[in-house]
């Protein structure tokens, strides 16, 4: 863990969701394992995940992130994978494969509850998620976790465009803003471009699509935990 804090210069602080506060990309993994399975028929477990990743890839431009683009991604690969030789009952099996990432039970992290009550007593917190909007928003209802946040906003993609246009609605600078989350790609890069800050919690699970190399920032931190956030702050939790 790093031994620094920021500045006294935060006014916001913005938490991502999936996989920052709640266990998310868990789920998915199951589900392609499940999928590579299903795809043995025809082809060794490397090259299913290859053609998924590749499809997903395609499809993210046009349908963008979470259950339902990933339930379409699967039918495209096991349509290709088996050169159109899927079964109904086959195709029924990729649907349902995919359907369960779907409503499955909030798993929080460690102490999440009491880190956000901690912050919220002396800063407005924002939670900032991408996503399909029906699906994120059930998340937050589901999570508990609504109470903590003064702002929600869920955006078909993060980059700095997507957090600019949060920051001129918040009417605060770059450098006033914190960013917490998982992915190096979409919760730290675009923020610390734009001048913001942020603090690094890698997930133990990465979508291979948000894997990008990491660097070293004087607005970034990067810790294990996010018991961690508090005294990155000078808040004290004794």
């Amino acid at each position: 863990m790093q031994n620094r804090t920021f500045n006294n210069k935060i006014k916001i602080i913005a938490f991502d969701a999936d996989d920052t506060l709640w266990v998310n990309e868990y789920h998915y993994k199951k589900a392609e394992e499940r999928y590579t399975e299903l795809m043995s028929l025809w082809c060794d477990k490397k090259t299913a995940i290859d053609v998924l990743l590749r499809i997903e890839k395609d499809n993210l431009p046009l349908l963008g992130y979470g259950s339902k683009p990933f339930i379409i991604s699967l039918i495209e690969s096991g349509i290709e994978i088996s050169q159109g030789n899927l079964l109904n009952e086959e195709i029924e099996a990729l649907i349902e494969i995919g359907k369960e990432t779907i409503g499955q039970e909030i798993e929080l992290f460690p102490n999440v509850n009491s880190v956000l009550e901690t912050l919220h007593n002396k800063y407005p917190l924002l939670l900032a998620t991408k996503g399909d909007l029906k699906e994120q928003e059930s998340k937050v209802e589901r999570s508990g976790l609504k109470k903590y946040f003064s702002h929600i906003e869920i955006m078909s993609e993060k980059n700095n465009d997507s957090y600019l246009n949060i920051i001129s609605k918040l009417e605060i600078k770059p450098e006033n803003f914190l960013m917490v989350g998982n992915s190096f790609k979409s919760d730290i890069m675009p923020v610390l471009e734009i001048g913001g800050n942020a603090i690094y919690i890698p997930a133990s699970i990465t979508w291979a699509h948000e894997v990008i190399e990491e660097h070293e920032h004087p607005n970034l931190i990067k810790t294990d935990s996010l018991n961690n956030i508090p005294q990155f702050l000078n808040i004290n939790t004794n």
